[in-house]
């Protein structure tokens, strides 16, 4: 997600310095490094690079989904950079039990992206997301989603680099962080869940992913979107999302 998805979320905090900024590679912001694989290590000394050239740190810092893993990768090689971190359902799949089911649930969507293009991967990728509990055989199982029931193209316009859909953000999902060191760093982190996202893929890493660091997840308003606007398709609860958020930031 670039700048522009967290526009209604920053609106909310007028009394902050609210900063946003489009990941390498997405939105505004064009590569020029001739890679395009998104690996959280890259990604987070990208973030650190931006605290430094403001000179605004230590950062509070919200960060959602697979930002969410790059703000983990930040505090475990920029320990000094964050303050407070809300991490908010970030997709660690080697954290759940069902890591190898997860992985291969991930590699669906990815060969069905490649196969027959975006809609099909965009309907095994909401599949796999809307699914709840392990990723069993029975998962495995499953036909292969109709994109139109999704309101998805059925056809097929031939290119292959969606960030989210192609294999080049499977560093994210694979990402392990260094449970120990972000114990001792001096960030406080607060791990974030959504309250509808119980049983899901992210609902389920926010909650082992907290275990991990000894606590549990704090529950949000709405979905793994839950801070996104009503210009979104995909919008949740952002005025009660923000309200949660200040919260934690006070609290």
């Amino acid at each position: 997600m670039d700048a522009s998805g967290f526009r209604t979320l920053a609106s909310y905090f007028p009394d902050r310095t609210v900063v946003t900024y489009d990941p390498r590679g997405i939105g505004r912001s064009i590569r020029q490094d001739g890679r395009v694989d998104n690996v959280p290590i890259v990604q987070a000394a990208d973030v650190h690079a931006v605290i430094e050239a403001l000179g605004v740190g230590p950062v509070e810092m919200f960060a959602s989904s697979c930002g969410a893993v790059t703000a983990l990768a930040l505090v475990e090689g920029y320990p000094n950079d964050v303050s407070r971190l809300v991490a908010h359902e970030p997709p660690l799949v080697r954290v759940l039990p069902d890591a190898e089911g997860a992985e291969r649930a991930v590699v669906r969507f990815q060969d069905a992206y490649t196969a027959k293009g975006r809609g099909a991967g965009m309907a095994a990728f909401v599949a796999m997301t809307s699914w709840r509990g392990e990723f069993t055989a029975d998962y495995c199982a499953q036909s292969a989603p109709d994109p139109a029931q999704f309101g998805l193209p059925t056809g097929d316009a031939g290119s292959r680099d969606d960030p989210l859909l192609s294999a080049r953000s499977s560093a994210v999902t694979r990402y392990l962080p260094d449970f120990d060191q972000l114990a001792a760093a001096p960030t406080r982190i607060v791990i974030a869940v959504g309250e509808e996202s119980a049983a899901t893929l992210t609902g389920r890493t926010s909650v082992a992913t907290a275990a991990r660091l000894g606590q549990e997840a704090a529950v949000f308003p709405s979905h793994h979107g839950g801070f996104v606007g009503g210009d979104s398709r995909y919008a949740g609860q952002p005025e009660a999302f923000a309200r949660t958020l200040r919260q934690v930031l006070t609290g």
